[in-house]
């Protein structure tokens, strides 16, 4: 179809069924209306151009195991429905031209896939990164011509960068691979990416929940080879809404207090001649606690502490929603929530005692939702984003109390979206 062709038939329903399903009856026109904006796009950059197609990779919500993912721990996850877009056409040349909305494009040259300095922590090594590992790993790649925009929000925890990783690979998978590259191998493939072009030393939760899509349950014992358990669990018909809530506060400067989280976890595995706490038995962690205390200090300790409850609450959280019983998530949720802050003091800033938009922002959800809903750190911690999980009937109350304190539109009321990277 032509670019005018396929812009008639989104906003003639063609595409109705197909939004539903990743978006919800209710976004439906607005979907629409967003992905016919795409095809303009599209148009002004590259007019004349024919059979588009389209493409989405959601971002993600950590949902337990907080900071575990590092020491080689269980997270569990779930893809949002803020996602990245991408109205892409296949080209005969060796070119991959990348234009996001508000920012200049990226063209790669696929006959130079090796990473290049000048892009490093740039949106075009990500391309760039992405290509070559398919190409390393003997998969198709080729050019092609895209447009993306993308909702998920910078800054909050949601994963944009893995959005849009998943997102590229998502394009090459369909255009040149029928799609038979593995979600899976999509998300390892978008953090080669980060770790190597972009620069970025990430786990792999951000692209796998990205690309995977639902609730999932991540293994990180081998980190090459992951442990991935889709859980099964309708969360349109559980009475909530995922809230996730922006403080607006600073993150600069912080870099070092998330890096201290990694560090002395690795500390008291290295007490016992190990590199990460999933190598370290917790019972010799208990019985040698005088000993870790002398040598590393109370922090690194409590810390690991932190990494073995939580790890055990990922599988609880997990048999729970597998169940159905949401209410005992819920309580799972607020307990992980408690250890970020008593155990892993991931919460404020030691350096900033004075700045706690984040424990005010856990405060006032307590005040509103306790004995109803659940809440908990969101992502990193220290400044950002919190995450609750609202009551329908609160809803109101709780957006309506939470923007009153950190600004209008700071609260995202947000829903798990069942289906990760795909072609739309």
């Amino acid at each position: 179809m032509t670019i005018t062709e396929t812009k008639n038939m989104i906003c003639g329903g063609g595409m109705d069924a197909r939004l539903t399903k990743l978006y919800g009856d209710a976004s439906l026109d607005a979907m629409k209306a967003r992905y016919a904006e795409l095809t303009d796009l599209f148009a002004e950059k590259f007019p004349g151009a024919a059979d588009l197609r389209f493409f989405s990779a959601p971002g993600r919500t950590e949902v337990c195991g907080n900071h575990t993912d590092h020491n080689h721990g269980k997270v569990m996850a779930a893809a949002i429905n803020l996602d990245a877009v991408a109205c892409a056409a296949k080209t005969d040349d060796h070119y991959i031209r990348v234009f996001s909305k508000g920012y200049p494009g990226d063209v790669i040259d696929l006959n130079d896939l090796t990473p290049q300095e000048k892009e490093k922590e740039k949106s075009a090594s990500l391309v760039r990164g992405v290509a070559a590992r398919f190409k390393e790993l003997g998969y198709n790649v080729g050019g092609f011509d895209a447009v993306t925009v993308n909702n998920v929000l910078k800054g909050s925890g949601m994963s944009s960068s893995a959005s849009f990783e998943v997102l590229v690979g998502t394009v090459l998978n369909y255009l040149y691979n029928d799609g038979k590259v593995s979600a899976v191998e999509i998300a390892q493939i978008a953090q080669y990416a980060e770790n190597v072009f972009f620069g970025k030393p990430c786990g792999l939760m951000d692209q796998m929940a990205c690309s995977v899509g639902g609730f999932v349950k991540i293994d990180f014992g081998d980190p090459g080879k992951p442990v991935i358990d889709p859980v099964n669990f309708d969360f349109a018909s559980c009475g909530h809404s995922l809230c996730i809530v922006d403080t607006r506060a600073d993150h600069a400067d912080l870099t070092f207090e998330y890096a201290a989280i990694r560090e002395e976890m690795e500390a008291v595995a290295g007490f016992f001649g190990k590199s990460c706490l999933r190598e370290t038995a917790e019972a010799d962690v208990m019985a040698n606690l005088a000993a870790l205390r002398e040598k590393l200090g109370e922090r690194p300790v409590m810390r690991a502490m932190h990494f073995y409850a939580d790890n055990r609450r990922v599988d609880a959280e997990a048999e729970a929603l597998a169940k159905g019983d949401f209410e005992a998530f819920k309580a799972l949720t607020i307990a992980s929530g408690r250890s970020s802050y008593m155990y892993n003091q991931n919460v404020f800033a030691t350096s900033m005692p004075q700045s706690q938009p984040v424990a005010l922002a856990l405060a006032l959800s307590e005040y509103i939702l306790d004995g109803r809903g659940a809440w908990r750190v969101h992502g990193g911690g220290f400044a950002g984003t919190i995450q609750a999980f609202v009551p329908d009937d609160l809803l109101a109350e709780y957006k309506e109390k939470t923007e009153a304190l950190f600004g209008e539109g700071s609260c995202y009321v947000l829903a798990i979206r069942p289906v990760g990277g795909c072609e739309v």
